[in-house]
């Protein structure tokens, strides 16, 4: 038989508690990483004729809407 003091069993039973909480953890989470996007206000374009949002790093005065074509230019604050 094996001989614990309790001090041992309950240092054990937190340890192997706290284990398998972390590889829950870990899991539940593989390959759920979010992707976030962060740019510039200035590449942010909004298009006046169809609403459409998008993004447009090529160009600093006017751009294309992708979706409608049209012409927008950016107007400084």
């Amino acid at each position: 038989m094996i001989k614990l003091d309790m001090s041992t069993a309950l240092f054990l039973y937190l340890f192997f508690s706290v284990f398998l909480v972390f590889l829950a953890w870990i899991f539940m989470n593989f390959g759920t990483k979010q992707k976030t996007f962060s740019s510039e206000e200035k590449y942010i374009w909004h298009c006046s004729i169809c609403g459409h949002t998008y993004i447009d790093s090529r160009h600093d005065e006017i751009s294309q809407c992708p979706r409608c074509g049209s012409y927008i230019e950016k107007i400084s604050p």
